[in-house]
């Protein structure tokens, strides 16, 4: 179902979560439309079956492909993610106590996450920690910065971004 005819019931969510309603306004993002058709990618890092719609998946493949050819092992740590899925790592940062205001940071709010549409990917390589800020300092980074976008892939949230967002060197958008 698209997100924005889950508008009242997103509304709702972010309430009981303590999202302000002005969330995405003031950060400057979108509501991010749920991807419906995705293929299957392979497992990420930690076994679990990874989505992407289908350019995605193509320009994903060939991305890493033509790294390993390279010397560069890309690996993917998240794909497509649904907007339950969202609300499920904002509840379990709540229950450890984490603030929502640290939350938003670094996790998008439900119905926000560039996740939603099947076109973002987290990627990592093998040594570094993943999801974490260390990524920038390897040699895959390096490379995707040289490469991603002759692969149609950009970085959502370059250090110093608007929407006051945590610098994710491995968080990389498909331009569709």
């Amino acid at each position: 179902m698209h997100t924005l005819l889950l508008l009242p019931a997103l509304r709702a969510l972010h309430g009981g979560l303590g999202i302000p309603a002005s969330y995405g306004q003031e950060r400057g993002l979108t509501l991010q439309p749920e991807a419906t058709e995705l293929v299957g990618v392979g497992l990420d890092i930690m076994g679990r079956e990874q989505k992407l719609t289908a350019n995605t998946a193509i320009a994903w493949e060939m991305l890493r492909k033509t790294a390993a050819a390279e010397g560069i092992e890309l690996q993917l740590v998240s794909g497509f993610r649904s907007i339950e899925n969202q609300t499920s790592i904002i509840r379990r940062k709540l229950a450890k106590g984490q603030p929502i205001q640290d939350i938003l940071k670094s996790s998008a709010a439900p119905g926000y996450s560039e996740h939603h549409t099947g076109r973002a990917i987290d990627v990592t390589t093998p040594g570094s920690v993943p999801l974490e800020e260390v990524f920038e300092g390897t040699t895959a980074y390096a490379w995707l910065r040289r490469e991603a976008e002759n692969f149609g892939f950009r970085m959502s949230y370059p250090r110093d971004n608007p929407h006051g967002v945590v610098f994710e060197p491995w968080h990389w958008l498909h331009s569709g």
